[in-house]
Parts: structure tokens; C-alpha cells; sequence
């Protein structure tokens, strides 16, 4: 994706789920007008989720995710279920694809049921209308599902306004291969889509306009060459919508901006591995925080993650601690996930400690050897797959916090850095 592309975390997420030969690929064809996804007759053709980011109109910038079947059999389709199931912890909405000679079955009935318990709302496409006998363009009959069908003659807000919360789950009976009725549920999606939507801010909220915020950004061995990281670049872009000014500088240089700024700024927000350093620059008097942070505000929970950065105070000789990282990144020398807070906690803690790193989808399900989950800022995930983690995290009884506040805590100034929230 190009750097002047909506990231794919602030995209919205569509899944097609189904069993295989349902005709999900083509029914992601369909509905994108491309072929971004491999069709044919032969089951199973979908062995790993295939993402496509793009432009779904009327809804606005989306990621399309076409899913391996979920009745896939054997060692290896069974992997690829699984990946089909981790793909339901990240999207926004989906679309479960059933074959209408066979109507919903036990796979589609299990999906339904894990997507409401997910609070994922979704649209039922019975696909293959144009293989039924007698004319496609008649009304399909509701069959035995207890649930609303729409057809062309629905009125505009009564399109897909059921949800896991409660109201008419409903079905749309489409034809892939014929086009019919795709429209209708192009504007079903992009119905819940705009539901989606929302005007959280990174940081704008905290700002008026013509205020300046300093922004620390640290350049060592662990900086990509040649450019910002993602949270750095979206946190600029927000200070700008609020008409406010950004002053971007490194730690080394920052007593110097401060000095130069010749006014206090409004708000200091730092890289989370500069905290410490930063806070013995920054008056008192000028609020504090990092880039960690503001998007555990702006992505998770703010007093859940708080709580969790307390769990370091009680660690123990031989605890496991899982550092959790939403991107893949090549891991440098001085890297913080892997080294800069390991070392920051054996150092502050005094206990003999163990790791364990995970990054991208593979976030594990069994907690039971873990004392404490620290996970990355999330700039990389949705909402929903990081509110997925946590609420997993609270699930399973283990503490989970995030970079900032960790360092934060251990540097003695989270509750400074709390401060720009008013907490």
C-alpha cells in the first residue's frame, strides 16, 4: 500500500465465510467488480485468506477478505479453518456465503452463532439463485431460516438493519454469476459499513486550533531507514485536521525545540523507549504522554491497560511474559518489543523473568503460562481484532497492558502521562 493510502487498520474489514464451494470468490468478484480472487468449480480452491484493500463505493476505503471454506477437511484444511476463525477476531463485518440448494447448515448456523457472540454484524447471502428452478427475478421463498429477506422492493432503511444485538438476521438472494441483486448487497454492506464509522480522534479532541504539539521521534538502529512509523505519520495527519501545529524533533534535540518554541506547547507526546529521558525535559506544567498510549486510548481501554501496567509491581522469579506486536517487522539491534523492555523489567524489578514474543495474527489462545500480556501500540490492527485481544486477555484472567504505559509505570510517571485525558 502506497503512503498515500488510507492504512489498512483504519479500513473497513469485510470477511466472506462459508463453506467451500459455496461460491465465496465469486461472490467477492461480484461485489468488487475485479477478479481479486481464484474461482473454479474444484472445492477448496481458497487454501489461505486472500486480502485485497481498495475502494468499495458507495462505503469508502475497505479491505475484501475471501476465506478458505469452513468444512475444508483433512490436517491441512484444518489449518486453514483455523485461519478462517482468526480472521473473524479482525473484521468489521461479514458475509456468510451459503449455496442456496442447500440452504444454511450446521457450519453456517456454528458461523452465525460465534459471529453474534462476537457482536460482528453480518449479512446471509444465498448465493447461486440462477441454478434454481423458475426465474431468478421472482421472489425466493424464505425457506425455514426465521429470518427477513431482502429483495429489491425493500425500503432503504430496512436494509440489513438487523445486528448481533438483536432484530431480523437478514438473507439476501443473490446470483454471482448473473449479477442479481449484487447491487442490493453492495448497499447492504455499505449500510453497515457507515455503522462502522466513527469520529474518534488520535489526538485532535485534546487540541484547539493554533496549538503546538511537540512530537519526539527517536532515531537509533531500531528507526526504519528514510521514514516515519505508521503511528507517527497518523498522529501528524490528526493534529493537522485539528488545525493545530506539529513540531516534529529527536530526544537529542528537544531541550533545544523547547527553548526555541519560545511559548510552551500544549501537549509533549514521545516514542515510549524516549519516556523516561523525555520527562526530565519536559516541564511539569506541559502535559506528557506517547505515541503507546494515545492509540490505547484511541484502539483499546484506556483503565484496562492502566490496571495491567500495575501486574509489573507483583512479578515473580520464573513468570512468563508475552510481548505481543501487531505487524511483522524485521527486528533490529536495540529492538523494544524484544530487548529494550525485557531489559527495562529485569533491571527495574529485580526478577528473573522469561519471554515469549508473538507478532502479526498469532496471538495465542492459551494464557495459562502467562503472568502478564504487553502489547505494541496496535497501530497495525483494527479496533475490533484489538479489542478481541484484550477482552480474550480478561477472558482468560491475565493482566494485559501496552509499551507506553509499561515504561511509563516503570519510569514513575504514569500518571503524568495520564493527564491529557483527564484520568
Amino acid at each position: 500500500m502506497s503512503l498515500n493510502a488510507t492504512p489498512s487498520s483504519e479500513r473497513i474489514h469485510i470477511g466472506f465465510f462459508g463453506k467451500r464451494n459455496a461460491g465465496k470468490s465469486s461472490l467477492v468478484n461480484a461485489v468488487t467488480g475485479q477478479d481479486l480472487a481464484v474461482v473454479s468449480e474444484v472445492a477448496g480452491t481458497t487454501t489461505d485468506p486472500v486480502r485485497k484493500a481498495m475502494e468499495l463505493l458507495p462505503l469508502g476505503p475497505v479491505v475484501m477478505i475471501d476465506t478458505p471454506g469452513l468444512d475444508d477437511v483433512g490436517n491441512l484444511g484444518q489449518l486453514r479453518v483455523k485461519k478462517t476463525e482468526a480472521i473473524l477476531k479482525e473484521v468489521n463485518i461479514a458475509i456468510v456465503v451459503a449455496d442456496v440448494a442447500y440452504g444454511l447448515q450446521a457450519e453456517e448456523e456454528a458461523l452465525i452463532e460465534r459471529l453474534e457472540a462476537l457482536k460482528i454484524p453480518y449479512i446471509i447471502a444465498m448465493n447461486k439463485v440462477d441454478l434454481e428452478e423458475g426465474n431468478e427475478n421472482e421472489e425466493m421463498p424464505v425457506r425455514a431460516f426465521g429470518r427477513a429477506v431482502v429483495n429489491e422492493n425493500t425500503k432503504p432503511g430496512d436494509v440489513a438493519e438487523g445486528s448481533p444485538e438483536g432484530g431480523e438476521k437478514h438473507i439476501i438472494y443473490v446470483s454471482a454469476m448473473t449479477g442479481y441483486q449484487i447491487p442490493l448487497l453492495k448497499k447492504a454492506i455499505a449500510k453497515l459499513g457507515r455503522n462502522q464509522l466513527t469520529d474518534k480522534k488520535i489526538v485532535g479532541d485534546l487540541l484547539e486550533p493554533g496549538d503546538v504539539v511537540v512530537l519526539v521521534v527517536p532515531i537509533d538502529a531500531s528507526a526504519p531507514k528514510g521514514r516515519l512509523i505508521l503511528p507517527q505519520q497518523q498522529t501528524i495527519r490528526d493534529i493537522l485536521d485539528a488545525g493545530a501545529i506539529s513540531v516534529v524533533c529527536r530526544d537529542t534535540e528537544l531541550a533545544e525545540t523547547l527553548v526555541k518554541l519560545g511559548a510552551k506547547p500544549k501537549l509533549v507526546i514521545t516514542d515510549s523507549q524516549a519516556f523516561g529521558k523525555v520527562s526530565k525535559i519536559v516541564p511539569e506544567d506541559v502535559l506528557l504522554t506517547s505515541f503507546s498510549i494515545l492509540f490505547a486510548r484511541y484502539k483499546g481501554s484506556l483503565e484496562t491497560l492502566v490496571n495491567g501496567a500495575k501486574a509489573l509491581d507483583g512479578l515473580q522469579d520464573g513468570d512468563r511474559i508475552l510481548m505481543a506486536e501487531g505487524c511483522t517487522h524485521h527486528r533490529q539491534c536495540g529492538d523494544i518489543g524484544s530487548v529494550k523492555i525485557p531489559t527495562l523489567i529485569r533491571k527495574t524489578t529485580g526478577k528473573k523473568v522469561e519471554f515469549d514474543l508473538c507478532s502479526g495474527n498469532d496471538f495465542p489462545e492459551d494464557f495459562k503460562d502467562y503472568a502478564l500480556v504487553i502489547h505494541c501500540g496496535g497501530c497495525t490492527l483494527t479496533e475490533q481484532m484489538m479489542q478481541n485481544r484484550l477482552r480474550t486477555c480478561a477472558e482468560r484472567g491475565v493482566p494485559v497492558t501496552n509499551y507506553g504505559m509499561a515504561i511509563a509505570h516503570m519510569n514513575g510517571i504514569l500518571q503524568r502521562s495520564m493527564e491529557p485525558f483527564g484520568e
